[in-house]
């Protein structure tokens, strides 16, 4: 295995597959469409037996032309003519007719690769998603649908059968002449042996470094693009330039290296080239100078030179395209050997909502890489309808809580319920749709205000949008939009201010109609005056649902029934504000430092 820069980590990493595992991956693709696959073959398989015989045609015209006129007459000669044209036009037809079955089996290929490469991103892990720039992610992907083309094109339509011919009509000379089959066997085998080592052993390191490298252009680029109201707010727009100047940078000499590289390789390529058609017609002419040849033959090694220098030439390029091809596709092959962290069991059934009772039963549970469970035996139930408020420092355990009952992490120990299932053993698309989220910092869609709403509930009507956005108080600014619903938000809602977007965000919750809540300090965004109408339209959907508030203010859980205050992982206090503060606690010094009496 050879060591390559990763883009995402900025380190040196070794690769996880060979080339065989990838073009492995790459082939089970090829199979899903047997008969196309089978036709295209048989078809180039066609075209080479035309190409083989091309020479022999060649030969045999010359010696027809060359005969004296009262050997065979014109006859002889135009049917030599006849079998020459049609050997071209066979090889013509059969190569082309390959292709109008190669070309549909490869769009469906590289169409069902990137929706599968895309699903399995998908299904990854929270964390994976945070370890990995979304730029590169994207590059990676979209990268690999056109290195399997390379690859596949290499293989199937260029190398393959080059290899065929070269064979063959190295084979069909050692079988008339051994000394120049002989001669011609060793130079296609130096030529093509020297290629693959060369690629493998001097090109590649260099390749998979310039495509690292690529990958982290697209991860800079998606990064200070998506943070550009940051980018503007410290007039960072030189620093963020220097930045990616910097990895552009390093790019650029690991691609000239790479192409410098591949030039040198290609240098050899022409000297063996020269020395096949040296060798070739030389050895004919010796050959016809001995009487032991004749015109038609050195016409045939001529000819035989140039479909093989042809054929070389493909090999050389395609050798290098194939590896390009190979390495491209190298981290979704790796994708899609890499199991999601998070998977439904095989018997998982549906989830079936019902009043939103929550139940933590010992449950243990610790982050990847940490030493110390954060949650030991960590047991707590929440009944239907219950509001429930959750406060402590950062690191205490309060969003791993929402995350848990989400299933975006596996526990260790213990059993999680929700309306009694066991959320383990149920599917997590049914489980979530069960659960609405509404995040401090909501993320929206670059489509419409209408689409962004919506997406709680495929399917819903303009009135029931509408209706969702009239109570979440969003539906005023709404109307006031260049397109009203339709107007386009941008990358992340970047057009919407933060209150808009926390509106809308609300609007999706009241929408999603889910029989559990979760706001995490969803108001915080807002001014007061639309803070205030906001909570009011939060009381409504909390209204007969189970809710559960991260607070990090807490004037806005006062009338929470309950009150947890977490700390390392254990609820430490629990009750209402009043209890709470009564007690003297950790909950009464937050609420003193909240009100300004310490």
């Amino acid at each position: 295995m050879s060591e390559i820069f990763d883009a995402d980590t900025g380190d040196i990493r070794r690769r996880t597959l060979t080339n065989g595992q990838v073009l492995g991956f790459i082939a089970g693709f090829w199979m899903r469409r047997r008969g196309l696959l089978a036709a295209a073959i048989g078809l180039m398989l066609a075209s080479v037996a035309f190409d083989l015989a091309m020479p022999w045609a060649a030969r045999g015209l010359v010696d027809a032309v060359a005969a004296p006129r009262h050997a065979g007459g014109m006859g002889l000669v135009w049917s030599a003519w006849a079998l020459f044209v049609a050997m071209n036009l066979g090889f013509a037809v059969c190569r082309n007719s390959s292709f109008r079955f190669w070309n549909p089996l490869a769009a469906r290929n590289m169409e069902e690769m990137v929706n599968e490469a895309f699903a399995r991103v998908q299904s990854f892990s929270s964390d994976w998603h945070a370890n990995n720039f979304a730029g590169s992610t994207v590059r990676k992907v979209s990268r690999a649908m056109w290195g399997y083309d390379q690859a596949s094109d290499a293989v199937i339509c260029w190398i393959g059968p080059a290899i065929l011919v070269l064979v063959g009509l190295s084979v069909s000379m050692l079988v008339r002449w051994p000394i120049v089959g002989a001669f011609s066997l060793s130079v296609v085998a130096l030529y093509i042996g020297s290629n693959v080592a060369l690629v493998q052993f001097y090109v590649r390191k260099a390749n998979l470094q310039s495509i690292a490298l690529d990958s982290r252009i697209g991860g800079a680029l998606a990064d200070a693009i998506s943070a550009n109201p940051t980018v503007k707010g410290f007039g960072a727009e030189g620093r963020e330039q220097a930045r990616l100047a910097a990895v552009s940078n390093a790019w650029q000499r690991a691609a000239l290296n790479t192409w410098t590289r591949f030039l040198n390789v290609w240098a050899l390529q022409n000297v063996l080239l020269i020395v096949l058609l040296s060798g070739l017609s030389g050895l004919l002419v010796w050959l016809w100078s001995k009487g032991e040849a004749s015109a038609g033959d050195v016409a045939f090694a001529i000819t035989s030179f140039l479909i093989m220098s042809g054929y070389l030439r493909t090999v050389g390029e395609n050798v290098r395209m194939m590896q390009r091809g190979l390495d491209d596709a190298e981290d979704v092959a790796s994708f899609m050997r890499q199991a999601p962290q998070v998977l439904d069991q095989a018997a998982a059934n549906d989830f079936i909502p019902g009043d939103g009772e929550i139940v933590f039963d010992r449950v243990t549970f610790r982050y990847q890489g940490q030493a110390e469970a954060l949650y030991q035996g960590f047991s707590l139930a929440i009944v239907p309808g219950e509001r429930v408020a959750l406060v402590g420092a950062t690191g205490s355990g309060k969003s791993t809580f929402v995350k848990l009952i989400q299933r975006l992490y596996d526990i260790e120990a213990g059993q999680i319920r929700i309306d009694g299932q066991d959320i383990a053993q149920v599917t997590q698309g049914s489980l979530r749709r069960a659960i609405a989220v509404v995040p401090q910092d909501p993320a929206l869609f670059h489509r419409s205000v209408a689409e962004n709403i919506g997406y709680a509930r495929p399917g819903a009507t303009r009135e029931e949008i509408v209706l969702a956005a009239r109570r979440a108080r969003a539906h005023d600014f709404i109307q006031r939009l260049p397109q009203g619903y339709d107007t386009l938000v941008g990358e992340r809602g970047v057009k919407l201010s933060g209150g808009e977007r926390q509106r809308v965000a609300i609007a999706r919750a009241f929408l999603a109609d889910a029989p559990i809540l979760v706001l995490d300090e969803a108001t915080s965004s807002l001014d007061v005056e639309t803070e205030r109408e906001v909570q009011t339209a939060t009381e409504g959907l909390m209204r007969g649902r189970t809710t559960i508030v991260i607070a990090h203010r807490l004037s806005t859980i006062r009338h929470a029934d309950r009150i947890l205050v977490f700390q390392a992982g254990r609820v430490v206090e629990e009750g209402s504000h009043g209890e709470l503060v009564a007690m003297g606690g950790a909950y009464a010094r937050l609420n003193a430092v909240a009100e300004g009496t310490v």
